[in-house]
C-alpha cells in the first residue's frame, strides 16, 4: 500500500528535525520516496533512516526519471550504447541525471544550452568519466542545430520550474532558440525520437506538432516511470 504524505502533514512542519522524522518513519514504512527541492534534505533522510530512501526529484538530480528515459530509448532502438542523445535547453536536474545514465551506458550525450544555463561542472565531469569508461562521450555546446544533427533522441524539459518564476521572462528569451520544433527535429536521425519528462509547456520548450506527433515517445516515457519505479522498489525493499 502506498501513502502520500505532504510535508505540511508531517511533524517537520512543527519543527521536528529531519533526523527524528526519518527515525519515526523508518518504524512505519518499508521505503520512503522524497520529492523536494533541496538535495541535502534527501541526503539527511538517507543518513538517518533505516529503510531505503529514494530520490523522487531534487534541485540537483532526477534519477528515477533517467531510468524511465533509458528504458524508453532501449525499447525503441534495442540498445543504448552508441546512440546520440541530445538534451536542449536548461542544464538542470533532469539534464544531470540523463547525462549520468548516458555515460554509464556508453551513449553519445550532447547538451545544448545558452551561456549561464550549462549543467553543473561536477555532474559533467562525473558523466564524462563514466562515458570514457564505457565507450561513450559527453559534449557541451551552445548551438542547438549542431547538437540536433544526427541525434537519435531529442530531449527537453520545462524552462521555468523549481522556483524560477521570478526570472521567467528572461529565461524564455534566453532559451527560445532551443525549442524542439519541426525544423530542429528535421535535423535529427530519420529514426530519431523526441522525449520530454513532463509537464510540457507547449509553445515554449516544445511545439505542439512535435509533442503530439508520430516521433514523440513522451507517453511511452511517462508510462515507463511506473514500470521502472516498481522495479526499483522490488530491488530495494526487503
Amino acid at each position: 500500500m502506498a501513502l502520500y504524505v505532504p510535508a505540511a502533514d508531517l511533524q517537520l512542519s512543527r519543527g521536528e528535525s529531519t533526523r527524528d522524522t526519518a527515525l519515526v518513519l523508518s518504524r512505519f514504512l518499508s521505503a520512503l520516496m522524497i520529492r523536494t527541492y533541496d538535495q541535502a534534505e534527501v541526503d539527511a533522510f538517507a543518513e538517518h533512516a533505516s529503510i531505503p530512501v529514494l530520490n523522487g526529484l531534487t534541485d540537483e538530480s532526477h534519477p528515477l526519471q533517467a531510468l524511465a528515459d533509458a528504458m524508453t530509448i532501449r525499447e525503441r532502438f534495442g540498445q543504448l550504447a552508441g546512440l546520440r542523445v541530445t538534451y536542449l535547453g536548461d542544464g538542470n536536474n533532469v539534464c544531470h541525471s540523463l547525462m549520468r545514465i548516458a555515460g554509464r551506458f556508453g551513449m553519445e550525450f550532447v547538451a545544448a544550452t545558452p551561456e549561464g544555463y550549462e549543467p553543473r561542472t561536477d555532474f559533467t565531469a562525473a558523466a564524462r568519466a563514466d562515458a570514457e569508461a564505457n565507450g561513450g562521450s559527453v559534449t557541451l555546446t551552445r548551438d542547438p542545430r549542431e547538437a540536433a544533427t544526427g541525434a537519435h533522441v531529442l530531449y527537453t524539459d520545462v524552462w521555468t520550474s523549481m522556483g524560477q518564476d521570478e526570472t521567467r521572462a528572461q529565461r524564455l528569451r534566453d532559451l527560445d532558440p532551443y525549442r524542439i520544433d519541426a525544423t530542429l527535429l528535421a535535423l535529427a536521425d530519420p529514426a530519431g525520437i523526441v522525449l520530454h519528462c513532463l509537464p510540457a509547456h507547449v509553445g515554449e520548450e516544445i511545439s505542439e506538432d512535435v509533442l503530439y506527433g508520430p516521433r514523440s515517445l513522451v507517453w511511452d516515457q511517462a508510462e515507463n516511470r511506473l514500470h521502472t519505479q516498481k522495479a526499483v522498489m522490488a530491488l530495494v525493499i526487503r
